[in-house]
């Protein structure tokens, strides 16, 4: 089928890294993957960070409309990636009710107490875009609760696990590890920690406060571990202060580093650390446990769809800091429920997160909703 495929979040080739971009690349892969012609049909970023903002973004989302009904050959399905109040799609289902096609999204979240207040526009247009929905996939299961009941059929509704291009995280584990000794400078004698995550305010920045207090916790109660952060934003210079009370080497920031790197960086540690405040799943934890990293992650949004507590790392509850701190002495000082871990959550990853598990999903559905309007 020919596919239109459309981020309001923020499009797949912005020049920003984040695990929204990512997760929209995998996407467009997916659905190239299983057969499809697959075209960027906007690259209108619809999110605002205020209410006012959105008032440009409807304006021109008109003038997109307007562009892609004249463009030739026609979509036969369009496809929406990441939806809600903040990022609404203004110009999927006026397309696809132009061209009577299938409109379907992945990733759709609402939030009913917005339904009055600044934000009203935006969150009804969001609302009208779920309900106008042959399908929704649902990447984060914590968003299912608030989006069925939208639906006038719950079976509109699917899941899509989180998933990632396996094969690129498959490597020589030694030769990352030297590698990231001799980046970092770490000796080698303390299991290294890895963290990945853009430095910007909110949520992110509440998550390396959580962080940082709980590595001088751990550390301060006797625990050996080093840790590599990696990530840079507007938000650095702070960030950084957060970790200044940890002991002298105890922490190296390498800043931003390309997508195509990550693995190996991954692939040199022992461990990943997230502390997941407010997060929808994450991308970054998904690409350790493909590497084999056992991951401690708080319990929020859809961690623990991708996170096994026990079997493929730990999960703590959302922002606190002392078992946080607990599970980093935990798991940093028992080197063989590590090595299970890694080899679990790299198993499972194999098993339920890929690229072509994803394409095969995303054709279901594609079938599911073609069979449904052909009836």
């Amino acid at each position: 089928m020919r596919i239109s495929f459309y981020a309001p979040m923020k499009p797949p080739d912005a020049a920003t890294p984040s695990g929204d971009r990512r997760m929209a690349r995998l996407l467009m892969e997916a659905l190239r993957l299983g057969g499809h012609e697959v075209t960027l049909a906007s690259r209108l970023r619809s999110h605002a960070a205020d209410p006012a903002g959105h008032t440009v973004a409807r304006r021109e989302a008109e003038k997109e409309v307007a562009r892609i009904l004249a463009v030739s050959p026609r979509p036969e399905l369009w496809f929406t990636y990441h939806l809600y109040y903040k990022a609404p799609d203004w110009i999927g289902p006026a397309v696809a009710a132009a061209f009577h096609i299938p409109y379907l999204v992945a990733e759709a979240s609402h939030a009913p107490k917005r339904a009055a207040g600044p934000w009203a526009e935006s969150h009804a247009a969001a609302e009208s875009a779920i309900r106008a929905a042959a399908a929704i996939c649902a990447i984060n299961p914590a968003d299912s609760a608030c989006v069925r009941p939208l639906l006038d059929d719950p079976a509109r509704l699917v899941p899509l696990s989180p998933f990632l291009e396996a094969a690129a995280f498959v490597g020589d584990r030694a030769a990352a590890r030297t590698a990231l000794l001799q980046e970092t400078g770490f000796s080698g004698d303390a299991p290294i920690a890895v963290t990945v995550a853009m430095m910007r305010a909110g949520d992110k920045r509440d998550s390396y406060r959580v962080l940082a207090e709980a590595m001088k916790r751990a550390l301060d109660d006797g625990c050996r571990l080093d840790l590599v952060v990696i990530g840079d934003g507007v938000a650095r210079e702070e960030i950084e202060r957060d970790f200044a009370a940890l002991p002298d080497g105890a922490v190296c920031f390498l800043g931003a580093r390309d997508g195509d790197s990550l693995p190996r960086y991954l692939a040199g540690g022992d461990l990943f650390l997230w502390p997941a405040i407010r997060e929808a799943y994450g991308m970054a934890v998904l690409e350790a446990q493909a590497v084999g990293l056992p991951v401690i992650a708080g319990d929020s949004g859809g961690v623990s769809a991708i996170v096994r507590n026990g079997e493929t790392g730990l999960l703590t509850p959302e922002g606190d800091v002392t078992a946080f701190a607990a599970a980093i002495t935990a798991l940093a000082g028992a080197s063989e429920r590590r090595h299970k871990m890694a080899g679990a959550a790299a198993r499972r990853v194999a098993a339920h997160h890929t690229l072509e598990a994803a394409a095969v999903r995303l054709n279901a559905v594609i079938d599911l909703v073609n069979q449904r309007r052909a009836a």
